[in-house]
């Protein structure tokens, strides 16, 4: 999994000056493809600090406990994710069907990936049963944001009971998910978007 950033967020503590630590940086981008690949609970802190060359006090002086990094890798995506969704709404200025589209777009060559194991944010979940430990409110509020987003989406278009319509629009990206591997990527932007149109009643 590779999550790239223009304006990236500060992970870990922040150094004097409220910037960015470069270890925080590398612990982070060593990490979050092996808690995407692996999974959260498979991979240790000592993997991670192998994996970068720090030893446990820097390690711990950016991120007190293991599930801080968790948190930074989680937000770090849902960053990546907000972004791109704030560059189709810049870009389809009032045309929420265009944005729409653009997210099932992006969404099926994501899915068809070698490299793709899930919503990482369900797989959180997942790992996480306990509703209110930290690692969990971050997959939560972010899934919150995706049915947020989606619902300011449809209200655009005028459609009834948008809240309603919102939280279909996301279990069909959770399905597709969850369906896609193995299908031509093509297809499966075809697909979510004869069931978008479905659901919008379009």
């Amino acid at each position: 999994m590779t999550v790239t950033l223009a304006d990236p967020p500060i992970v870990g503590r922040p150094t004097r000056d409220g910037g960015q630590s470069d270890v925080a940086r590398r612990i982070l981008e060593a990490a979050a493809p092996r808690f995407y690949l692996e999974g959260i609970r498979a991979v240790s802190a000592d993997a991670v600090m192998a994996d970068v060359g720090v030893t446990k006090v820097t390690f711990y002086r950016h991120f007190p406990t293991k599930d801080h990094l968790v948190e930074a890798y989680l937000e770090t995506v849902a960053a990546a994710e907000r972004q791109a969704v704030a560059g189709w709404r810049a870009a389809h200025v009032g045309d929420a069907v265009a944005v729409l589209a653009a997210y099932a777009d992006q969404l099926a060559a994501q899915v068809c990936g070698e490299a793709f194991r899930g919503c990482p944010f369900l797989n959180a979940a997942a790992e996480y049963p306990d509703v209110t430990h930290p690692v969990r409110t971050v997959a939560e509020r972010h899934r919150e944001w995706l049915r947020d987003v989606a619902e300011e989406l449809v209200a655009d278009l005028a459609v009834a009971e948008p809240r309603s319509v919102a939280v279909q629009l996301v279990m069909l990206r959770d399905g597709a998910m969850a369906a896609g591997s193995g299908v031509d990527p093509a297809e499966v932007g075809r697909a979510l978007r004869r069931a978008g149109r479905a659901v919008l009643g379009r």
